[in-house]
């Protein structure tokens, strides 16, 4: 049997790859625990922002299909829409949902299309202190409460900002009110860089906050509810101007936190989509897919549970999407059996 190996170019670009993912299993990272699911959650000091580009040699006289990746939120999502990445991986799917629609911070409907949808439950949170009494969105504004809010990193604009921020913002002013006026009311801001920073978690416990505005439900949620916070309803107007947007309704019922007293309504924020141009051509959306197959033991999953590839094109309650699948990967998953 005759010996297999890559070209030099590419033993060098698959090494570096390497080196990459196991930086995050390296003594630059800590591990955190996630309260509501009792795991510990790895965290690193290593960035978590991707930028991969596959060029192509001008030299080369073959045709080379280039390839770039990115991970990241709203300027990515832009960046395959204008060519400039050819596949953007983006937390959660109403981010793709919203750019497809023009929609929230886009200005326009962008030409992207679903390669696949990674299953990741997640909902937004919205909880207060019992002590303040507050039971309703509608009253901070009413009673203009100062309160002590624990949330994201504040942007500049919606466009720099985090889906999460984007989310929390939207739904003050639908609301309305904002994070500005409650700081004009007296209020303070406690931004944590992720949901499961351990400052938050100190805060929540030492009191030193009365409200959290957030998403990563898994790694505070419960710890709130085991110190005395509740969640208010996302309801009525809000809801009406935030499915407006391509958010999809969900309710906390779904986190099965010990000590939730009833059904809160809030907004989803679950699913990974990968995100591609509408324009790519098929074969090159189609040997996406084939790649996720091939190393589908490898691909870290938000679930706990070996990726299943019938689950990213399924649409979901853990892997949902509102924007159609690239023929390419329709046609991929249709071959294989996962779809009709």
């Amino acid at each position: 049997m005759a010996i297999k190996r890559y070209n030099a170019g590419i033993q060098r670009a698959k090494g570096l790859l390497e080196i990459a993912a196991a930086l995050y299993d390296t003594s630059l990272s800590y591990k955190p625990r996630r309260a509501a699911e009792g795991v510990l959650q790895t965290d690193s000091r290593v960035g978590r922002i991707l930028r991969l580009s596959l060029g192509v040699s001008t030299s080369a006289p073959e045709k080379r299909v280039p390839i770039s990746f990115a991970t990241g939120s709203f300027r990515e999502i832009i960046a395959v829409a204008q060519g400039a990445y050819s596949l953007a991986w983006v937390n959660p799917s109403v981010l793709l949902t919203m750019a497809y629609r023009g929609k929230g911070p886009f200005k326009k409907r962008l030409p992207l299309r679903t390669i696949a949808v990674f299953p990741s439950f997640d909902v937004m949170g919205f909880a207060v202190h019992e002590s303040t009494g507050i039971t309703s969105l509608a009253q901070i504004k009413q009673e203009r409460k100062a309160l002590r809010v624990s949330t994201g990193t504040l942007p500049r604009n919606d466009i720099e900002g985090s889906a999460t921020m984007f989310t929390v913002s939207a739904v003050l002013r639908a609301a309305g009110f904002t994070l500005a006026d409650m700081r004009k009311w007296g209020g303070k801001i406690h931004s944590v860089p992720h949901p499961s920073d351990p400052a938050r978690r100190a805060a929540i416990e030492s009191h030193a906050i009365d409200a959290i505005f957030d998403e990563g439900i898994k790694s505070w949620g419960q710890t709130a509810l085991d110190n005395g916070f509740r969640y208010l309803p996302i309801a009525g107007n809000v809801m009406k101007q935030m499915t407006s947007l391509g958010y999809r309704r969900t309710d906390m019922s779904r986190c099965s936190f010990h000590g939730t007293k009833s059904e809160v309504q809030t907004l989803d924020f679950s699913g990974w989509p990968m995100i591609v141009h509408a324009g790519m051509p098929n074969d090159v959306a189609y040997a996406l897919c084939e790649a996720i197959a091939s190393r589908k033991d490898l691909i870290p999953t938000d679930n706990y549970k070996p990726l299943n590839l019938r689950q990213l094109c399924a649409n979901d309650d853990q892997a949902p999407f509102d924007v159609p699948l690239h023929p390419g990967a329709r046609q991929f998953y249709r071959e294989r059996g996962y779809i009709k």
